[in-house]
């Protein structure tokens, strides 16, 4: 039947438009869905999970596509071990959400001499929104840690994962394990966060610190588990704007602000805080320290809360006079300047009898120090606590009792002392 009637025949066409216009969104969301879920599978490319064929090339590729899409994509790692000598992935991408997902283990070589010269064995460079999950690294450091105990000449090694000027960096579920040298290193970044990061390495391997923060801003680590043969977290100098919460560390040497002063100029570290955390068997607690020499350097604003030691040595600590070899510092004072630094809700067992141990510079003395509720014993008594240089306050209870230089009293204190001079001189005529 022929349909003659106008007002019919507007409603049909506005149908037909309206259901092309749905088909047209469907179309654009149903692209818009493969788009997202644009994945690279690195076995579909050609690597091979035997742990034998080495995968650089292909993970390379792989980057190369990912990082080259115009929307999200995701370098995929399957089930299985995957042999890598080196790889490093550079930006700038054409999309700003790539995904390494990690199944697998991607494991380095047992041969000191394959990383001999590189200073990373993964490095991620100039990307703006990268995301790794889970996985395992494997960094096969044991051959390398035995050579430097030996006193042999070896390679110095190499970082197992860095991360160069970067910025909104989400690493989630990572572990590394056997690092020849530092495990995780961020450099030059900003807006990174890691949260149930994994490190595991030998407790008397040399260097392997686990997480290693440097001139970064906006860095925020939670929920990780740490134990090596050095520092759990090391903070070096450039470092504003961190927040670590939830970190288990031990054994290894602590969570430690420094080394500072390496440099004559060089940043300061600004803004640091560590919140709910447990230490075990480590080395240090809390630590700052810096070289004993002229320094511009600084670390400022520190907050150290909710803390529980576990058999520590050296729970809390400053150390200004810090000479490794005894070289290019000896009879020199620590320029670098640290104040404003807060000790609150610390708990636990000292391996040692001074449980607080502030060794600060003669020329730049620690200030705005400040104590609040700590606890720590030694062999089932209070421990004692060992000030220099040492200006702050306590409040609260605090055990071992503070041993800090009220600074508010300060010249007080020295008019005291010169009235008395004074009397006695005057007693004497």
């Amino acid at each position: 039947m022929l349909i003659t009637n106008p007002c019919l025949i507007k409603f049909s066409s506005a149908l037909l438009v309206t259901f092309h216009v749905f088909l047209s969104l469907q179309l654009l969301f149903f692209n818009h869905a493969l788009a997202a879920e644009l994945t690279f599978n690195i076995i579909s490319l050609g690597a091979k999970p035997d742990g034998k064929t080495d995968a650089s090339s292909v993970l390379q590729m792989t980057w190369a596509k990912a990082c080259d899409s115009s929307t999200p994509a995701t370098v995929y790692v399957p089930d299985g071990i995957f042999y890598v000598r080196s790889v490093s992935f550079n930006g700038p991408c054409k999309n700003n959400v790539i995904t390494v997902l990690i199944d697998g283990t991607l494991v380095a070589s047992s041969d000191i001499q394959v990383l001999a010269k590189t200073k990373s064995w993964i490095e991620f460079s100039h990307i703006d929104g990268l995301s790794i999950t889970g996985g395992t690294i494997d960094g096969q450091g044991t051959a390398l840690w035995n050579c430097k105990h030996s006193g042999k000449s070896c390679p110095v090694g190499a970082t197992s994962l860095q991360i160069n000027d970067a910025q909104n960096v989400n690493i989630n579920g990572l572990s590394s394990i056997n690092s020849q040298k530092f495990n995780i290193v961020v450099h030059g970044c900003q807006n990174v966060h890691m949260t149930r990061v994994n490190v595991s390495a030998a407790d008397d391997s040399p260097n392997t610190d686990g997480i290693h923060v440097q001139q970064s801003s906006d860095v925020t680590i939670l929920n990780s588990s740490i134990s090596n043969g050095d520092d759990c977290i090391s903070i070096s100098p450039g470092t504003s704007n961190l927040w670590m919460e939830s970190i288990t560390c031990g054994p290894g040497h602590g969570i430690s602000i420094g080394s500072l002063g390496i440099k004559a100029e060089e940043d300061g570290v600004h803004n640091v805080t560590l919140t709910l955390s447990t230490f075990t068997g480590t080395q240090n607690g809390v630590r700052i320290k810096s070289w004993g020499r002229p320094s511009r350097g600084f670390a400022t604003k520190v907050y150290f809360q909710h803390i529980i030691m576990d058999n520590v040595k050296n729970p809390i600590i400053i150390d200004q006079n810090y000479c490794p070899h005894e070289t290019d510092c000896p009879g020199q004072a620590s320029g670098v300047k640290v104040s404003e630094v807060t000790y609150e809700d610390i708990k636990g067992t000292s391996a040692t009898e001074i449980a607080i141990n502030f060794d600060c510079s003669p020329i730049n003395h620690c200030t705005g120090l400040s104590m609040k509720d700590i606890n720590l014993t030694y062999e089932n008594h209070i421990a004692k606590a060992s000030c220099k240089n040492a200006e702050g306050t306590t409040s609260g209870v605090v055990e071992p009792s503070g041993c800090l230089a009220d600074k508010s009293n300060f010249w007080q204190n020295v008019l005291v002392l010169r009235l008395k001079d004074n009397k006695n001189a005057l007693e004497g005529l």
